[in-house]
């Protein structure tokens, strides 16, 4: 299994071209979020330093083969004094997606956020945004929310810790059990998730690892009210477009608390959105998805 730092270590090729690769052990299509973080490190590579990306915007083209690098070509579009924007075209042989990522330059300048409105946080945190450490064992196998869960379940977790290079810990049980189970759970789910081994301080490839994690669980949380999963060969669910917002440098080694929802699904598509949160309580990213969703023979 490689690290995520090893998956975000885009190669430089060319001139504003880059190749990434997929790790052996995913599955046959590369991650989305693969696509989203090394579009991201390609596009922080061609700016050089003093610039930090605050949005990528991504719109998916075509699955691309996990067997085949990927090449991708950095386009300038803006260039200001705090602001700047890059395209980035991910390729195999023909387009796969377009991200744009947008750069700027840090500043002392005005900082808010809302407080969390209750206490959904960290174990322990809430509304006084306390520093609060996630203990290993939340989530674990064989207790906490995992405890009982279907077997089918845990052969879902063991097939995320071979492909991805992500630890995962569940507050709730998955919601996917509840649908294996035959509840409709509410479009809703939260988790923990750091990168599996440490990243390099470079705040880039922090940024970067966010994107990565950002498509991790967010369409499927549409399928829940509707008793539907990812991976069922009935159902088509896949993504069209995406967008995470950088607020604010984290390390994405340490714990990072992802909450998702989706508000609407219709028209054989969904609107999903999440919020990331470190274990100080701040709100580092904020995440937006629209995917298409459809039965098989409806």
């Amino acid at each position: 299994m490689q690290t995520l730092a090893a998956v975000l270590d885009v190669e430089k090729v060319g001139v504003d071209e880059f190749r990434g690769r997929t790790p052996s052990s995913s599955a046959p299509r590369v991650f989305g979020g693969q696509l989203v973080g090394q579009a991201v490190v390609a596009a922080g590579a061609a700016m050089g330093v003093d610039w930090v990306p605050y949005s990528a915007h991504a719109h998916f083209l075509r699955p691309g083969a996990a067997t085949e690098p990927l090449i991708y070509r950095v386009e300038d579009v803006r260039d200001g004094r705090t602001a700047a924007v890059r395209r980035v075209t991910a390729e195999q042989g023909r387009a796969l997606c377009t991200v744009t990522v947008a750069f700027a330059r840090p500043g002392p300048d005005p900082e808010r956020e809302r407080p969390d409105p209750a206490p959904v946080g960290f174990p322990g945190g809430g509304p006084d945004r306390a520093a609060v450490d996630v203990p290993d064992s939340v989530g674990a196998d064989a207790e906490g929310p995992l405890a009982g869960v279907d077997g089918r379940t845990r052969d879902w977790l063991a097939s995320l810790r071979r492909t991805l290079p992500l630890e995962v810990r569940f507050l709730e049980p998955p919601a996917r059990d509840a649908v294996l189970r035959g509840v409709r759970p509410p479009p809703r789910q939260r988790i923990f998730v750091r990168a599996a081994g440490a990243l390099p301080d470079d705040p880039l490839i922090h940024a970067a690892a966010l994107a990565y994690v950002s498509d991790l669980f967010l369409l499927s949380t549409a399928l829940l009210p509707h008793g539907l999963l990812m991976g069922d060969p009935n159902v088509h669910a896949v993504s069209l477009d995406h967008a995470v917002w950088f607020h604010d440098a984290t390390r994405v080694d340490e714990w990072v608390l992802y909450t998702m929802e989706s508000p609407w699904t219709g028209s054989g598509r969904a609107f999903c959105r999440g919020e990331m949160r470190d274990a100080a309580g701040r709100t580092v990213a904020s995440t937006a998805q629209e995917g298409t969703v459809r039965v098989i023979g409806l």
